[in-house]
Parts: C-alpha cells; structure tokens; sequence
C-alpha cells in the first residue's frame, strides 16, 4: 500500500483507490478489450452500451458535457472539461471521481457517426491529478465539475479524431467498490499543423422566418401594412433568433441565404405598420427603431459578401412539383416569385444576389421537384447527400457539385454536417457534443484523401433558433481556425470540378414523412381561384398597383416552405386572403332599389353606382335589361348599357329612358361589366309599374268636366231667369226673340269659357309629357349624398 501511495505520489485514500481500479480493469480486460473495437452497426452499438451499462452502472449518474475548451486544441494548449453529473439512482454514490479518458482515433466517418450513438466505455484514464473528487452524490442533486488538462499530457500522437470519455466512477451501499457508474464521450480534433490541402468548405447562413404580413393595407394614401402579430418585432429585438442570426452570421465567412419577403416586412415596419387583433380591428405597430437598426446592420453586415435570394417568401417547391403543378397557374406563382426576389434584395440591401439556385425541403429532390425548380429560370438545385444517395464504391466524400443533365447542377450539401445541429441546442450538453461532432467530421473528410482538394458544402436547417445558432457559429469559428478547412462561397462551390466517380443519378423516391408534410391539392386550387378574382378586380381599377402588389406577394406567402408542420395556419392564412380580396371587389357595387313606377309612355330610370374604395374605379359598363322587351324596352331594345366612372369614395347615377308599351309591372335586372364583358358584382332586380294615365292628367280632365257642367248650369238659370222675367213683366215684345237673344247669347259665352278650359287642359298634358324628371332624383355625381336604397313606391321622372 505504501509503495503504490509513493508510485502515486497521492494520499493513501487514493492510493487504495488506484489499486480498486486497476483491480476493476484488470478483471474486465476482457470486456474492455471487445468495447475498445467500435461496433459494425448502430445496432451492435446500442447492444455493447447496455452491456457496458450492465457490467459497470454506466447509467447510474449522469453526466454532462457542457463545454470543451479548446474545441481545437493545438501543442500547449490546456483544454478543460467543465460540466455537470448527477445521481439518478435511489442510493447516495460515495467515493466519487470524475476523470478524463483519452481512446484511440477513429478510422472514418461511419466510426464517428457509431460512435456518438452507441456512446460505450473507451480509452484510458489520464489521472494523476487530473480528476476531481466528490465524497457524496445525492440523488437528484446535480453537482458541476471542471478538470483542466495540458494537452501535452494527453499523448496525442498522429493527426486524427480522437475519442474523449468523461467518466464518473464511484460506490454504492448495495455495491461498495470502485466502478464506472456514468460516461459521456465525445471527440477531439487533432491536427497542430496546417493539413497539405485543405478542405473547402461552404456554409450557408439562412435568414428565413414564417410570413408575417397579411394581405391587407390601410385605406390611407400609404396603405399602411398590416401584420398578423408582433412575434417578428420579438426576433429582431436584441436576444431574439434572428438578431442572433445576424450578429453572429457577420462575424463568420458565409453565404448569406435570405428570403426576400423577410426583408420586404422589416422594411414595411420601419415606416410604421398595423398588427391584426380582430377580424376588423387592428392596432398600431411600435417597433420600427427595432426593425430600422436590425435592416441597418444587416447592410452593412453583407456588404462585399456573396448573398443568394430564395424566391419570394421560399415557395415549398416539393409541394408545386407533386400536389400544385396540374393547377393552371400554378408555376407562373413561382415565377413572379423568382422575378421579384432580386428586385427586393438589391433595393433593400444594395446588394446584387444570385437568384440561381432552387432550395427544396431538406434537400429532397425527384426528377419532378429538379423540373419545377429550374422552371423559373434557376439552374442550380441544393440537395443532399441523404438525398442524391452515392451508389459507388467511393471511399471518400466527393465534391458537392454534379451534372444531373439537361444543363442543371446540383450543389449536394453533406447530410452529417448539415443535420448536426438539430435538436434542443440551449441544453449545454447537446450543444457541446454537436459541435465537437462537426469538427470531427470535418477534418475526416480531409483525412481521407489527404491531398485530393474538395468542396463541401453544409446547409443547415432553414430556420435556426438562437441557441441552435449559437452553436453553428461556434463551431464555424472553431472550423476557420483549424489548420484542415478553408471558406468558399456557394458559387465557388458550384464551379468547383465534380468528382467522376460521384453520382449523378437523381433519385426517383421521395421521402413519405416529408411528403406527409407537403401542402394540399386544396392550396393551389383556392390560390388559382384568388387569382382569377384579383384579374377581374384589376380591370376596373384607376391605380391598380395598389391591389396587385400586396395580393401578389400574399399568394407567394401562401405557397411558403414554411407552413409545413402548421396546416392550420396555412388555412387561415390562405382564407383571409380570399375573404379580403371578396370584401374589396363588394366596395364597388350597386345600390339597391324598389319598384319604380312609370308614369306615361317614356321615363327615365336612375341606377346608382356606389364606390367605397379609396381609389376610382373604371373600365366598368352598367347594363339595364328588361325581362320582357315587349312590353317595356330600355331605350330602343331589351337593354342598354352606359360606361361607368367613379371617383374613390363617391357614388355616381346613371340614368337610362324606360318606353312602356302597355300598362303593368315588369322585371328589370341592372348588372355591372367589366369591359371585356365579365359580370362584376351582384345583379339588383326590381319592377317597373307602368301606369297608361297619370294622376295629373286625370286631375286637367276632371277639372274640364267640372267646367262643363258649371257651364251648362250657368246657361239653364240664365234661361230660367229669362222667362221668369218676362212673365213677370209681361213685356209686349216677342217673347220668343227676347228667349232666343239671352240663351243664344248666354251659349256663346258659356262656349268660349268650355274652350278656354279644353285650352289650359291639353296646355297642363303636354307640358306634363315634356317635363325632364323630378327634383327628388339625385345629380349624376352624388358624390357627398346619401347611398342608400330608393325608398317604397319610388317614382321614376320622365
């Protein structure tokens, strides 16, 4: 005991320690000798962990790898290990050490890719006085550890990756000695001097969020934007995903991949926007500083940088090629998209991008997908290895770059590196493995063809959050300064000379969980249908850029990559659009009318034309139609149609000449054009009571007749009046002479007062029959009067 303290140079506690574990290992040299040798599949893995975990309690406590400094360590170095364990188990551990183990190096990236899942016993303990001693873990009670190490120490031969454990070993009441009771293992990255060619590599730096803006636009003159919510204001604020994106991203050499509509709704805040709270209620925007600094750094972070824009809002470009393509119009979507994307970023970021290349969903392609994504005018597709499978018998990994025919490349992104990064990155543990695992694929891709120059290129997921960006960017900066990798831009990556041995052939199978995930048939359909109802609202319009250009981009936000895994969303979403479009094209309408009532033979229908838009409508034709022409036509024939103009906010009559050919009530139907014949609108129907004699008219005739009668009463008391007086008096005269004198005379006059008031009646009918049309008919412009219907029994004026 004395001599192995004084071997040692340790107390004697660690001495009896020492003997324990050379004890342990000792008696599993058998054990141990099999789990050094890495397992053929991931399968023999899982099985040699739970082994392992059997014969030494491995799973005991847990431990944790929160950070490993250096991530590349070079000579005289010191790397420390810092992190966590914790006691899962029911029993205290008593007697605990934590200790670094150091295996040997990996032979390839199949060994990496095992090795981190399989995760069993391996290498052997540094020692010495790098440990760190705990007397007691409680369960449940996680303690933190960090142990430093000169690299030196660690005997690090030849150039290579390098398996690192971190072991806990201790004892348990029911087990009381020294035994491994938790583990964790991860890779070191060995390469002090600069490799002989490096590895180009490409990383792209993704800029996407979701669609945030809506269709709709204020009423103003600046048609102020309207946001669903103010969760982008949250990532541009300090802390937030895309903030971290853009903070980190400017300080790496990367390739910038932004999707324009990002751009176009942090420049809609700036100037001030809306955010939707209610089906038609909307409160103002507050964060346009947030959004202004944001879009200042983001300029001056790309300038001299290579930027690639996706189309507009990142169409879901799988989805078109299996469920959207048959549907009319589809791919012309995709089209204006590509069209719009360079316009967008070169205004914004005074910046040219390349709009070549086509990204799809994880890099999954089909021949169907490559057709549809070079079908807007991109001629190259990012894929993936785990897409564009190698069939050969390649023992490297290839240049990106493939021919894939007809004149399209495909830049095929690593799988390993470029999925690496997925999962809950805030937990420090995940993040410090995740980065060690990219930096150990990495340097064996340039170990395997050590002077045979390559590119690869890594597409990591398309919307990272901000720890699993975080990590990106710290294990990219660990990679650029290594002495194994050197930076390219995408586009050096796609000239760069395919390897011949490398596949080109494009898969014909499509994942199914990712087709489960593509959008509905049902999409493009209601897409197409919005589309039809925006070019027959366009025609009419006076300034119809103030239509087009929202609802455009909104059907771009429609078909976005990012609605896969939120169906419902992409259903709200896709329906306000057609519900707003609905609700603008019923601004412009006709108003509503009760029965009419003609007067006579000939009369003059006014039909009003009501625009509650803010800007004036045209290109628009009233058409008036009779149900049954031959009994009232509308001017000459069964319809008649009058050219429409209205300015935004006003209404405007139209009036058109009614002929009755017989008394009753008649059908008319008004209906609003587009100018190439296309019914705009509802139709309005109401009657047309014809009526032959007017009550005017009536009235001068029924006068007439009373004159009459006043005549003829006046002439027989004039007679009556004359005989009684010449009986009276008893007059010498001829009785019959003086009778014919007075009534005769009496006659004459009553004549000319019958005549005068034929005269005045057939005077009152004609001027009647000339008369234009009444003073309760509205003026032509009625811009500031009332809109609404005509009220009961409405007389139409000739």
């Amino acid at each position: 005991m004395a001599e192995a303290a004084d071997f040692q140079g340790t107390s004697a506690s660690a001495a009896r320690r020492w003997l324990r574990r050379t004890g342990v290992l000792l008696a599993g040299a058998p054990l141990l000798a099999g789990l050094l040798q890495l397992p053929a599949s991931p399968t023999a893995g899982a099985t040699e962990h739970t082994a392992v975990a059997d014969a030494t309690g491995s799973s005991t406590v847990d431990v944790s790898l929160d950070s490993l400094s250096p991530s590349v360590p070079s000579d005289g170095d010191t790397l420390t290990v810092s992190g966590r364990i914790n006691n899962k188990g029911k029993q205290s551990v008593t007697d605990a050490q934590v200790g670094l183990r150091v295996g040997p190096t990996v032979n390839g990236r199949s060994s990496i890719d095992t090795a981190a899942k399989s995760n069993p016993y391996a290498g052997t303990e540094v020692g010495g006085s790098y440990v760190q001693d705990f007397a007691e873990l409680t369960p449940g009670v996680p303690q933190s550890f960090s142990i430093s190490v000169p690299v030196d120490d660690l005997d690090l031969g030849a150039d290579g990756v390098y398996q690192l454990g971190v072991t806990l070993t201790g004892e348990t009441a029911a087990q009381p000695y020294e035994r491994i009771l938790g583990i964790e293992r991860t890779f070191l990255p060995w390469q002090p001097e600069a490799a002989e060619t490096k590895t180009r590599t490409t990383f792209l730096w993704p800029l996407i969020s979701t669609p945030h803006m809506t269709a709709k636009t204020g009423s103003n003159e600046q048609q102020t934007p309207v946001f669903e919510d103010d969760r982008l204001a949250a990532e541009l604020s300090p802390g937030g995903r895309l903030q971290q994106l853009l903070t980190l991203g400017k300080e790496l050499d990367v390739t910038w991949v932004i999707d324009p509509d990002l751009l176009a709704s942090v420049v809609a805040m700036t100037s001030g926007y809306e955010i939707q709270t209610g089906a038609e209620t909307t409160t103002a925007g507050t964060r346009q500083a947030v959004a202004k600094q944001w879009l200042a750094e983001l300029e001056k972070a790309v300038e001299g940088e290579e930027v690639v824009a996706l189309p507009f809002a990142d169409p879901d470009l799988a989805s078109l090629a299996h469920k959207g393509k048959d549907v009319a119009g589809s791919l012309s979507h995709l089209k204006d998209a590509t069209e719009v994307a360079a316009t967008t970023v070169e205004s914004i970021l005074h910046v040219t991008p390349s709009t070549d290349y086509a990204w799809p969903v994880n890099g999954a392609i089909d021949p169907s997908i490559v057709k549809v994504a070079t079908s807007a005018g991109a001629d190259t597709v990012i894929s993936r290895s785990d897409s564009l499978k190698e069939t050969g018998s390649l023992s490297y990994t290839p240049s990106a770059a493939r021919p894939i025919g007809g004149g399209t490349t495909a830049v095929v992104a690593d799988a390993r590196l470029s999925t690496v990064f997925q999962g809950d990155m805030a937990v420090a543990g995940n993040s410090t493995l995740a980065v060690q695992e990219f930096l150990a694929q990495t340097l064996m891709i340039t170990l395997q063809q050590p002077g045979k120059p390559r590119s690869i290129v890594v597409a990591p997921q398309r919307m990272p959050t901000a720890s699993q960006a975080q990590t990106m960017a710290q294990a990219l900066t660990a990679l650029q300064g290594g002495n194994w990798s050197q930076s390219a831009d995408l586009s050096a990556a796609t000239e760069a000379k395919p390897d011949p041995g490398a596949t080109t052939r494009v898969p014909s199978a499509y994942p199914s969980s990712l087709r489960k995930q593509e959008l509905p048939p049902e999409t493009f359909e209601q897409i197409e249908e919005i589309q039809r109802k925006i070019n027959k609202f366009r025609v009419i319009l006076t300034e119809e850029d103030r239509v087009i250009t929202p609802f455009g981009r909104a059907l771009n936000r429609a078909m976005s990559t990012s609605w896969r895994g939120h169906e419902a969303e992409e259903v709200v979403y896709r329906r306000g659009v057609d519900a707003y479009i609905d609700q603008l094209t019923q601004q412009v309408s006709l108003i509503e009318k009760s029965e009419a009532k003609l007067s006579g033979r000939s009369a003059a229908i006014p039909i009003t034309v009501q625009n509650n838009l803010v800007q004036g409508v045209d290109h628009l034709v009233l058409r008036l139609t009779s149900e049954q022409p031959s009994r009232l036509r509308i001017g000459e024939r069964a319809y008649r149609e009058q050219r429409v103009e209205v300015s935004g906010g006003h209404s405007q009559s139209v009036k058109f000449t009614a002929n009755g050919r017989a008394n009753g009530r008649y059908a008319v139907t008004a209906q609003l054009y587009t100018e190439d014949r296309q019914p705009y609108g509802d139709p309005i129907k109401f009657d047309v009571n014809v009526t032959e004699i007017t009550p005017a008219v009536m009235l001068v005739i029924a006068g007439g007749v009373l004159l009459l009668v006043l005549a003829g009463f006046r002439m027989y008391t004039q007679r009556k009046r004359a005989a009684a007086r010449q009986a009276k008096e008893g007059l010498d005269d001829d009785p019959e002479d003086d009778a014919e004198d007075g009534p005769e005379e009496a006659f004459h006059s009553d004549s000319e007062t019958e005549s005068e008031a034929e005269s005045g009646l057939a005077s009152q009918v004609e001027s009647g029959a000339d008369d234009p049309e009444q003073p309760s008919d509205p003026p032509p412009d009625t811009a500031p009067e009332s809109t609404g219907p005509s009220g009961t029994g409405e007389r139409v004026d000739r």
